[in-house]
């Protein structure tokens, strides 16, 4: 299956759409704190030198940045980018989808803006697909085998890790703080954009879960899937193996708590896994056959001339 060109010139225009629409966040943002290396360590986790409420942005939207513009290189070089539209979109969809219910009007804008710019790289996706014309024309390649298995490993143990930290704060901390991380209610303090951190986490264990199936079975949308959530898989793990490291909690490991330690493994984890995962995906796919060899199924070889030439 193709993407015709309509199609795939409406989903690049989408995705810069919500490529600039991080943009003007991040801007804002920085025109704010006036320090790119300050919003970084905020995007990682360190809230301490900010005041509530003064960056509006998180980690959430720089990795949505990268994908919209890595989705917008993929419309316009390749005819097969139905799979980078869709995953897009659909991670957009989820992400943005708590913003509904935020008291923030701009946020609020932002929020319908990015759902209606999901939507729409959902459905032109859906909508651009058309058969392969022609035994000449090239499709899309599935990942190797090898490779293929142990990105889906490492994704499906990525989910397995997210999934057990929230079980164990939703034992730890008390039920209305548990909501409010799914929610984002009063007790979380988190950047106007960003979902709350249970909700995160439930659409990172979504699309950690999805594209590892996907890997799993060499489907020929699992590079697309798979290379999405290894950009979220390292960025979260980057920020993590930072913040950790500023605290000096990597050169204590030793004297540090359980629980501590058990986050830095899960950051470093996260950072080389998320590597591991990009580089097992980005890799050339399985050879295709030689087109031309045999005719496409359902088709008959062409019949010899007639009268036959001397020699048929």
């Amino acid at each position: 299956m193709t993407v015709t060109r309509p199609a795939r010139l409406t989903g690049a225009a989408l995705c810069a759409v919500l490529a600039l629409t991080s943009a003007v966040w991040i801007l804002k943002d920085l025109a704010a704190i006036g320090s790119p290396a300050d919003l970084a360590w905020f995007w990682a986790g360190d809230h301490h030198f900010l005041i509530r409420g003064r960056s509006a942005t998180s980690l959430t939207d720089a990795v949505l940045l990268v994908v919209a513009v890595a989705a917008v290189v993929a419309a316009i070089r390749s005819r097969h980018a139905a799979s980078a539209l869709a995953a897009t979109g659909a991670v957009t969809l989820a992400l943005r989808l708590p913003g509904l219910w935020a008291p923030d009007s701009g946020v609020l804008v932002t929020t319908l803006l990015g759902l209606a710019v999901g939507a729409g790289l959902v459905v032109t996706a859906a909508a651009g697909r058309r058969p392969a014309t022609g035994g000449y024309e090239p499709v899309p390649t599935p990942p190797r085998a090898g490779p293929a298995v142990a990105a889906g490993i490492l994704l499906l143990a990525a989910a397995l890790v997210g999934a057990l930290w929230e079980l164990y704060w939703a034992t730890e901390l008390p039920t209305e703080i548990t909501v409010d991380r799914l929610t984002g209610g009063r007790s979380v303090i988190k950047s106007a954009l960003a979902p709350p951190p249970a909700w995160l986490s439930l659409v990172l264990l979504g699309l950690y879960g999805t594209a590892a199936v996907s890997a799993f079975a060499r489907a020929r949308h699992s590079r697309a899937f798979g290379l999405t959530a290894g950009v979220f898989l390292t960025a979260g793990g980057l920020a993590e193996v930072a913040r950790t490291t500023r605290y000096e909690l990597v050169t204590h490991f030793g004297e540090i708590s359980t629980l501590d330690q058990l986050n830095v493994l899960t950051a470093f984890f996260g950072l080389l896994g998320g590597i591991a995962v990009l580089v097992l995906l980005a890799g050339r796919g399985a050879p295709a056959a030689a087109p031309g060899r045999y005719p496409p199924a359902g088709m008959l070889p062409p019949a010899p001339p007639y009268p036959p030439p001397p020699g048929w």
